[in-house]
């Protein structure tokens, strides 16, 4: 498959957005369908597939990660159809979300499929900067501030990011000269750097970029005040797509370090993980609006992820990725109806529909509420089952296995915490408050289906055994 067919949607997306006829919003969100359907052949051709010589190089984990997001965006597309119907935005802003929109998709694409870390980093910067404007899309003060916020953390954990590439570079390219930037032969020589320790330090710096960049400690606020401020598509856009990137990302550099240092690797992700829960866990207990709870909810299920990744269970943090990728995003899209009668408000958010719509998007909504908290037959719950036992079978072959019990109690007890204030959010939005009158739009409430059915589909044997042999 030639590039320019995965871009060109991207392009036609780009081209469309700035014509002003009002029957353009039904192209652009069309173009989000034409996205998928490259993305789809790419998925099934053989592994690996060369799309530009060794530079971008797409597998089975690049493949599935780009589904997933392709599926997320049309979602989010299909919700901005409504957009307007819920809040005050102009046309041109209209269409300047999507003109970024392209330009955030081909960031998007280089990053993930890129097998060079100098075009994934490239793609990442590509994807954060055009994600600037999509905030400003909200035109009000608090939008405006922090899109300059994001701007500035976004510049310090690319940076850190890029600094730690210069490092992990310098380390082994007394053994692999220029290609030292590609992660095939880092990995396949990763037993040879004569550098281990500069190696690690590399690592470790481009790490901490990229926990930043997804609101990790010790900076686990700055990415719920933005999606507060933003348009809840946007919110939608960071938590199952934009992550997505810089989680691949992590999932590249992290292989090369196991094979480097598993023990070192593993100590300073698993402390770093289990610091960012703990305090997480106590923010969202005192979250009071929908989007702060989502976002910072976000933030340890990617935390879970990357500590089931290094402790030896892929195939629980695949299956986790995908489950938030869903989820998260869908939840983020509903807020949309759930505050359309008055922000901030968690009481009463399920009463008040009507009809056959109303009565499936609480029915939707409920679902996906309790599947973030893990509740079977969530993919979370099988996700983990899964990570967690394989965090005590990769323990029983150490001396440590009482020390993972105690860290695993604890952490048990955190996410306690926040099943807690989940499950008595959802009490509240049942069962308390004055019930209003909400309105569910056909497009925005097809978002939500396609959200379940993908939800469905991951429990799948046949997506069992796929995210198996990615493992």
């Amino acid at each position: 498959m030639n590039v320019f067919l995965l871009l060109l949607p991207s392009f036609i997306m780009f081209v469309v957005s700035f014509l002003k006829n009002e029957k353009a919003k039904y192209l652009l969100a069309f173009t989000s369908f034409i996205i998928l359907a490259p993305i789809v052949e790419l998925f099934m051709l053989p592994k690996p597939y060369h799309v530009i010589g060794s530079y971008l190089v797409a597998d089975k984990l690049d493949t599935y990660v780009l589904l997933v997001s392709s599926i997320v965006g049309i979602g989010v597309t299909l919700a901005l159809l409504t957009l307007d119907k819920h809040v005050k935005v102009s046309p041109q802003a209209y269409r300047r979300f999507y003109r970024f929109f392209a330009v955030f998709w081909v960031g998007l694409i280089f990053s993930i499929l890129s097998n060079h870390m100098g075009i994934y980093w490239i793609g990442l910067e590509l994807a954060t900067l055009s994600t600037v404007y999509m905030i400003k899309t909200n035109a009000t003060p608090a939008a405006h501030k922090e899109a300059w916020n994001y701007m500035i953390v976004g510049a310090i954990a690319i940076s850190l990011v890029l600094f730690g590439i210069i490092l992990i570079y310098a380390s082994a390219k007394p053994i692999l000269g220029e290609d030292a930037m590609r992660f095939d032969l880092l990995l396949a020589h990763a037993h040879e750097i004569p550098s281990p320790f500069l190696f690690e330090i590399g690592f470790a710096i481009t790490t901490v970029g990229m926990f930043v960049k997804m609101g990790f400690f010790p900076m686990n606020l700055w990415l719920a005040n933005i999606e507060r401020a933003s348009f809840y598509p946007v919110a939608a856009l960071f938590s199952g797509i934009l992550e997505s990137a810089i989680i691949v990302g992590f999932f590249r550099f992290s292989k090369v370090a196991m094979e480097v240092n598993h023990d070192h690797l593993f100590i300073f992700v698993f402390v770093y993980t289990i610091l960012t829960i703990f305090i997480v866990s106590f923010l969202i207990f005192r979250a009071k609006d929908f989007m702060r709870l989502f976002s910072l909810s976000g933030i340890e299920h990617m935390a879970l992820i990357v500590l089931f990744w290094v402790s030896g269970a892929p195939f629980a943090a695949l299956l986790h990725f995908g489950a938030h990728a869903f989820l998260k995003p869908a939840l983020f899209l509903s807020t949309g109806v759930l505050e359309s009668s008055g922000k901030y408000k968690i009481a009463g958010a399920l009463r008040g529909y009507k009809g056959k719509k109303g009565a499936l998007f609480w029915f939707l909504v409920s679902l996906f509420l309790l599947a973030i908290i893990s509740l079977p037959p969530s993919p979370m719950f099988f996700s983990e089952l899964y990570g967690f036992g394989g965090m005590i079978a990769m323990a029983k072959q150490s001396d440590h296995l009482l020390a993972m019990l105690a860290a695993i109690l604890l952490l048990l007890g955190l996410l306690g915490v926040i099943f807690y204030r989940f499950v008595a959010i959802y009490q509240s939005m049942k069962y308390e408050g004055v019930e209003e009158s909400k309105e569910v739009y056909g497009s925005e409430l097809l978002g939500l289906v396609i959200s379940a059915l993908s939800l469905m589909a991951l429990l799948l044997p046949s997506s069992f055994a796929y995210l198996h042999s990615i493992g």
